[in-house]
């Protein structure tokens, strides 16, 4: 084995990948790149009101935190008065309702590791700032060959990630632990609400944010592609 072998450290390691039992994914940026759909119809709406469109990969640094941050996000800072931010709102939410499913795809590996996450038994579950509706709609479109036990976007009776609240509820109702959930994700909200809740954090380095700033959030482990998460499983 070498010199730098630990049995009790390898034991200790083995029992506590041994005890994971669900995944709760991230969507945007984690499962599925909606980043073109999301910067077209979010641009589309910044047109229609005068303002300036925004290159698409800035739409990045925008995305994340819920659709009401985006359009604050996204509005020049001397427009940002709640008419502004409610008119942007609506617009957005309209043309994304047509644009879903039109350039969005799951990464490169997703299906391969969720198809043999499903063969495993592992139970999945999708949680999301995207609103609700968009959520379940994307993964019903894009997904629906998988078995998600729950799928959840944002809800107003709930507050968005990083808030820990949406996580934990959807596992007291998988009537799973949270110390149980492996949290995967792409953005620093993802890594803040699964230590919040409870959850082992792997930040996934194919999404819309760096290595660094996974890490600094609080990510447990980093994963360059999606097989790489069945390593937890074994």
């Amino acid at each position: 084995m070498g010199t730098d072998y630990n049995p009790a450290l390898y034991n200790i390691m083995a029992e506590r990948i041994k005890k994971f039992k669900a995944v709760l994914f991230d969507l945007d940026g984690t499962l599925l790149d909606s980043l073109q759909d999301i910067a077209d119809s979010a641009n589309s709406a910044l047109r229609q009101l005068g303002f300036a469109a925004h290159p698409t990969e800035t739409y990045k640094y925008l995305v994340g935190d819920g659709i009401e941050e985006l359009v604050k996000r996204a509005l020049p800072e001397s427009f940002r008065d709640v008419n502004t931010i409610t008119e942007c709102l609506k617009l957005i939410r309209g043309e994304y309702r047509r644009r879903l499913a039109i350039n969005s795809k799951p990464y490169a590996g997703v299906r391969e590791m969720l198809g043999e996450l499903q063969r495993r038994n592992v139970s999945m579950a999708v949680l999301s700032n995207k609103p609700h509706e968009f959520t379940c709609h994307m993964v019903d479109e894009i997904l629906g060959d998988y078995d998600f036990e729950i799928v959840r976007g944002a809800e107003s009776d709930v507050p968005v990630k990083p808030a820990p609240a949406a996580a934990l509820r959807i596992a007291q109702q998988m009537d799973i632990s949270p110390a149980q959930f492996v949290c995967v994700g792409d953005g620093s909200t993802d890594m803040q609400a699964a230590n919040a809740a409870g959850m082992y954090a792997v930040g996934v380095l194919w999404g819309y944010r760096t290595a660094d700033d996974l890490l600094q959030a609080g990510a447990k482990k980093l994963i360059k592609n999606p097989g790489e998460l069945l390593n937890l499983f074994d």
